[in-house]
């Protein structure tokens, strides 16, 4: 068995026998241990009670959180004409039609979010097997097909986050980095965990979040309460 090392051990001591912490209680004991020499990221994972694989029972959708994520997100519009002129005025990164798709084909993705007007899609539906796997390709039920691309540009580079549920219902994402203040943690946790009960689907039958944990990106985790997590008041 291999050794552990200092700053593994010192960690595993910190969150021996804790679990199922208050969100503030949690995000503190994380945010303590984070010792990576790179401002780690806070992540969230929530165990839901649902079967992604039946359309009815589906989780997504965004939230902007309120304090950021800390992460700067890198936009592509498929748009043309006024709506492109828009899109590089919002702040895109990359703007094109035709020519984008070529690029992407090619296996050049640099952009963190793709954004599309509805008569892009005909171009864009050719890249499903590209941004699909990647959770990339633009659908209208998060806001990234839109003939308002001012406003879906500036929400992708204001912190919004996209959530879906994966195969074993689990939705996991980013809440911001380690060194934001832990009370800015706090409200981007609590943001993320109303939004996904929010989103709870109709085909959800039983208990719905079943388990929340957070952790650093190199630390271990800790689950959080999740009436507590669940609660505005904290």
């Amino acid at each position: 068995m291999a050794k552990l090392g200092k700053r593994t051990r010192a960690q595993r001591e910190a969150f021996a026998g804790k679990d199922n912490l208050s969100v503030e209680d949690a995000v503190a004991l994380i945010k303590s241990n984070a010792s990576a020499k790179f401002d780690e990221t806070m992540e969230i994972a929530l165990n839901l009670g649902v079967d992604p694989r039946h359309a009815d029972q589906m989780v997504r959708g965004t939230v902007t959180l309120p304090n950021g994520t800390g992460k700067t997100v890198r936009v592509a519009v498929f748009a043309r004409g006024a709506k492109a002129e828009e899109a590089q005025a919002a702040g895109a990164d990359i703007v094109g039609a035709e020519d984008l798709m070529e690029t992407i084909q090619g296996g050049t993705i640099e952009f963190d979010r793709c954004i599309a007007t509805p008569d892009m899609m005909p171009i864009v539906g050719r890249l499903g097997k590209i941004l699909g796997p990647r959770n990339l390709m633009p659908n209208p039920k998060v806001g990234t097909v839109t003939m308002d691309v001012k406003e879906a540009v500036e929400a992708a580079k204001g912190g919004q986050v996209q959530f879906k549920a994966e195969k074993a219902g689990v939705v996991h994402a980013g809440v911001g980095k380690i060194s934001f203040d832990e009370g800015k943690l706090v409200e981007n946790v609590r943001a993320f965990v109303t939004a996904v009960a929010k989103a709870k689907p109709a085909g959800a039958k039983g208990s719905y979040m079943q388990k929340i944990s957070l952790t650093s990106t190199m630390g271990p985790g800790v689950s959080i309460d999740v009436a507590d997590a669940s609660s505005q008041e904290g």
